[in-house]
């Protein structure tokens, strides 16, 4: 019986408190890494954000991974095309709607390129994309 060891209540309870922390670390980390479509995406009205992408760099293909890029955020990309001149010197982020919310969002998820007011009632999109040759500036990855 000597070589039998005794259950210590101190034992037990450092290993439900390195539980505990294990729980918190894997709680934190999905917090902070998981993506967050449906906090990202929503407007002021709770619903998905309209956008409209258009390319005026002279690269080619920028908008399709511009638009890649907001789909993945959770935002409905509802056309992708050409600006019309491709000598923008400045990507901008333009409100569609009286109420710049959306686009102010929008703005946050590429990386804070300025948000331009013009509000167009008829227009599908909330928020229009704009890639100028700053291109480099928006995170898009």
């Amino acid at each position: 019986m000597a070589g039998r060891a005794k259950a210590r209540p101190g034992g037990i309870l450092i290993g439900a408190l390195a539980v505990l922390v294990a729980a918190l670390v894997l709680s934190w980390a999905y917090a902070a890494l998981w993506p967050r479509r449906d906090r990202v995406a929503r407007g002021a009205n709770g619903r998905l954000i309209r956008v409209q992408v258009l390319n005026g760099s002279r690269e080619g293909g920028i908008g399709t991974r511009v638009a890649a890029y907001l789909r993945e955020g959770g935002f409905q990309v509802v056309e992708v095309g050409n600006a019309d001149r491709a000598d923008f010197v400045a990507s901008m982020v333009v409100a569609r709607r009286p109420d710049p919310t959306a686009a102010r969002v929008v703005a946050r998820y590429l990386g804070d390129p300025p948000v331009i007011h013009q509000a167009w009632s008829l227009d599908e999109a909330e928020v229009t994309v704009v890639i100028g040759s700053d291109r480099s500036r928006l995170h898009v990855e």
